[in-house]
């Protein structure tokens, strides 16, 4: 059953739950509490989920939309088998909207997350392979009108910032400095990191993913072909083997 949107904004009872959830990390306490996780995290999750779907297909008809745990929201239960912290639940909550794969650690995607003291939206690449970092740079090195107008708008937007870890040695000293912050990354994502504040309460926040995300929309196809170009064995020039 689709969740019926119209989100009016997280509450303070969202903070609150999860602030609590850090100092009582336990199965009892979550037991107790976990109408308040259903009523003041999970449901306004959905309704963000399913107000932002008709827009994020707009941008790749092909994502993943359904408003539900292990769809595009996240899991509260963490994955303690192969972790050395064994706390049972998570102290934060997610959605992405990306297509269904079984290697979506390298495909783009798109965030939104709240923890107790701040949230953070973006889009990019969860934990992207050696592989497809260097496919990226080959990109940028045979299609570079292609990448320009990909990332055209990030000196004029007032959201995200380019994240992701990166290479000490300069991996191409020709290359200027603007594209050298692309360029020299081992991982890639964009991200904008906000301290709580009033639009996080209100619809505002609506708008604020819907614009931003749709900001990134060209940049998202960009990313998303290399995932093709990969599948496809393309050599430099483009053409199939």
């Amino acid at each position: 059953m689709r969740a019926g949107g119209a989100f009016d904004g997280f509450s303070q009872k969202s903070l609150d739950f999860l602030r609590e959830l850090e100092a009582n990390n336990n199965k009892p306490w979550f037991e107790e509490h976990k109408h308040v996780y259903r009523d003041f995290l999970l449901q306004p999750m959905q309704r963000l989920v399913a107000d932002l779907s008709d827009f994020m297909l707009t941008i790749d008809p092909y994502f993943e939309t359904a408003p539900a745990v292990g769809k595009t929201i996240s899991r509260i239960y963490r994955d303690t088998r192969f972790s050395k912290d064994k706390s049972p639940f998570r102290s934060s909550i997610w959605f992405t909207f990306k297509r269904p794969s079984a290697e979506w650690q390298d495909a783009p995607a798109y965030f939104f997350e709240l923890s107790p003291r701040s949230y953070r939206f973006g889009m990019g690449f969860y934990s992207a392979s050696k592989t497809t970092m260097d496919t990226f740079r080959e990109m940028i090195d045979t299609r570079p009108d292609e990448f320009r107008r990909a990332i055209s708008f990030y000196p004029k937007q007032r959201y995200f910032t380019v994240e992701g870890d990166r290479y000490k040695k300069v991996l191409d000293p020709e290359k200027p400095a603007d594209i050298l912050e692309w360029y020299q990354r081992k991982n890639l994502y964009l991200v904008c990191n906000r301290a709580i504040d009033h639009r996080l309460f209100s619809p505002e926040l609506v708008r604020d993913l819907t614009e931003g995300f749709g900001l990134l929309a060209d940049f998202y196809r960009f990313l998303l072909s290399i995932k093709e170009k990969k599948g496809a064995g393309f050599h430099e020039t483009g053409r199939r083997h």
